[in-house]
C-alpha cells in the first residue's frame, strides 16, 4: 500500500525534472537570441543629432553585422571585452553609415559615416572635406531643420555631398570657420577609418581625438555593423506633452525607410 508520503515523493521527481527542462529551454532560447544578435543584426536607438539630417533623434536603426565580419565588438553591448582582429573581415565603402564601439568607452555604441579608408589623405578646409588632394563635391540644397536634444529646432544650411565613387548624402554645414572646419591633412593608417557625422557642426568624430571626447581614427576592429534601414522613429519633443499626445510623435514616414 502506498502511503501519502511515498506518493508525494514520487510526484516530486517529475516536477523537478519539468522545472529543469523549462530552465534548459529558456537558456537555449537566450543563447539563440545572443547568437542571432551577435551574428546577424541588432537594433540601436539614436540619442543625439550628430547624424542629422540622415538620422534624427529618436530613430531606431538596424545594424547588420555580417558585411564587415566579426570581432568582440560584434557581441551584444552588455558583453564588454578587449577588441580582437576581425574574422571574415571586409572594409566598409566610403559613404557607409556604420555603428561601432566608442574607442573611449567600449560600452557605448556610436554611429557615423565612413569618409576615409586606410591610406586616404583627409583634410578639412573651410568646412569642405578633401580626399587625396581633391575636394569632395558639395552643392547647396536649401535649408534643413536641425533638432537639439531638448526638441528645439532651427533652420541651418543643407548641402548635398558627393564622395569619390559617386555616393551622395545630405549634410548640415552652418559654419566654415573654427578647428572642426579646418583640419590639416592626415593619412589614415592601416586598420583604421576616418568617420564623420553628417551634422558637421555638431559631431565629435574623427576630427576630434579620443582624449577630447571624440572618435579619433577609428580602429576597424571596433566596427559593429552597417546601417541600411530604420525600424521606426519617434519625435522626443512630444514627451513634454500630455500622454495621450505621445502617439502623434510617431514619424510613420521613417518606419522601414532606407538609410543612405
Amino acid at each position: 500500500m502506498t502511503t501519502p508520503e511515498h506518493a508525494d515523493a514520487g510526484a516530486e521527481a517529475p516536477r523537478r525534472a519539468g522545472w529543469a527542462k523549462s530552465l534548459l529551454d529558456l537558456a537555449l532560447i537566450l543563447l539563440a537570441i545572443t547568437v542571432a544578435k551577435s551574428a546577424l543584426a541588432e537594433p540601436y536607438y539614436v540619442p543625439s543629432g550628430s547624424m542629422e539630417p540622415t538620422l534624427k533623434i529618436g530613430d531606431e536603426l538596424l545594424a547588420t553585422k555580417y558585411p564587415y565580419g566579426y570581432s568582440t565588438a560584434s557581441l551584444p553591448l552588455f558583453i564588454n571585452i578587449p577588441g580582437t582582429k576581425r574574422i571574415l573581415g571586409a572594409l566598409p565603402r566610403r559613404g557607409d553609415v556604420v555603428v561601432f564601439r566608442s574607442p573611449a568607452n567600449m560600452s557605448q555604441i556610436w554611429v557615423k559615416r565612413v569618409v576615409g579608408l586606410p591610406g586616404d589623405r583627409i583634410a578639412v578646409r573651410h568646412g569642405r572635406v578633401w580626399i587625396n588632394g581633391k575636394p569632395v563635391g558639395l552643392t547647396s540644397d536649401g535649408m534643413g531643420s536641425d533638432e537639439s536634444d531638448d526638441g528645439a529646432r532651427q533652420l541651418v544650411p543643407q548641402f548635398l555631398e558627393t564622395l569619390p565613387g559617386g555616393r551622395q548624402h545630405l549634410i548640415f554645414q552652418e559654419s566654415t570657420s573654427g578647428p572642426m572646419n579646418n583640419m590639416a591633412e592626415i593619412t589614415v593608417p592601416p586598420g583604421h577609418l576616418f568617420v564623420m557625422g553628417d551634422n558637421r557642426d555638431n559631431s565629435d568624430d574623427s576630427r576630434v581625438p579620443v582624449s577630447m571626447g571624440g572618435v579619433g581614427l577609428l580602429p576597424v576592429a571596433d566596427l559593429v555593423g552597417r546601417v541600411n534601414v530604420l525600424l521606426g522613429s519617434w519625435d522626443l519633443a512630444v514627451a513634454h506633452r500630455s500622454v495621450w499626445q505621445w502617439p502623434s510623435g510617431l514619424r510613420l514616414s521613417r518606419f522601414f525607410s532606407a538609410v543612405r
